[in-house]
């Protein structure tokens, strides 16, 4: 199944599916105020910090929300299983990846993200907030692989684990956000902006299996990817998806991986 849906196709049959808007922006103001100013027909709102991730501490800045949370809140945003879901941000697709990830590994089983956000509809917006329908869903987690720390620590060593933050992080120049600079030792760099092109929008299926191919992914490997704290890989899981790569997810990510001293850290170009 594809994991990406266009515009033009979701514009011709949004009434078949959920439509969640998960706008989110890191430090900036909350995406409800622009939900409600505009949003494509039908869709519900999904607060990332509240609804997607758990509080903050030493499991990482975005980790794993409690499954009563999270059903509670897609329930409300009208998700079943038997609907087919879509998400959509932005347009930059971190935050939407995330949501298409939670539903994802937690047994719904069509959900797709819309390819370039809101940016790239050309349909009417609606304001307000729609009726709520109560959905159904229950999570059921473990349909997609997850990592913990030592687990994303044993793939770096026996498959490939991705690092998707910016190459300037990975190498320890610069870290805006978490308290120590580097990456995981025998982590292989791979910036999630490579993924898709200036209009935000994914690079074909081919240019994205030729790019994981040239970092050493392919079905055959075991692959794992991490952030700074699980939203941004989430959309690399995405993009391998859509080359047809399964990868991991390790959701604590840089930010939990630094949380613990003892943890090794690796610095510059190589892994």
């Amino acid at each position: 199944m594809d994991a990406i849906i266009s515009a033009a196709e979701l514009l011709s049959a949004p009434q078949d599916r959920t439509i969640l808007d998960v706008r989110y922006q890191l430090g900036g103001p909350p995406g409800r105020p622009q939900y409600e100013a505009g949003h494509i027909p039908g869709a519900r709102y999904v607060d990332l910090e509240a609804e997607l991730a758990g509080p903050p501490g030493a499991h990482g800045r975005h980790p794993l929300p409690e499954l009563d949370v999270f059903t509670t809140a897609m329930r409300r945003a009208g998700v079943s299983h038997d609907r087919p879901v879509v998400v959509y941000d932005g347009g930059q697709g971190w935050a939407a990846a995330r949501a298409w990830w939670m539903l994802r590994w937690a047994g719904h089983q069509d959900v797709r993200v819309l390819d370039g956000g809101l940016a790239s509809w050309t349909g009417p917006l609606e304001t307000g907030a729609p009726e709520p329908v109560e959905g159904d869903f229950t999570a059921r987690p473990g349909a997609l692989p997850l990592l913990t720390a030592d687990g994303a620590a044993a793939l770096a060593r026996t498959g490939l684990l991705l690092d998707a933050r910016a190459a300037e992080r990975y190498r320890g120049e610069v870290e805006p956000i978490d308290p120590v600079a580097g990456h995981i030792p025998g982590a292989v760099s791979a910036p999630t902006t490579e993924n898709v092109g200036q209009d935000g929008r994914f690079h074909s299926r081919e240019e994205l299996a030729k790019r994981f191919s040239a970092l050493g992914a392919d079905q055959a490997t075991q692959v794992g990817v991490y952030c700074g704290s699980g939203v941004s890989a989430a959309h690399q899981v995405l993009a391998l998806a859509v080359a047809g790569i399964p990868a991991a997810l390790y959701v604590g990510s840089w930010s939990e991986w630094t949380h613990d001293g003892a943890r090794p850290v690796a610095t510059g170009a190589t892994p």
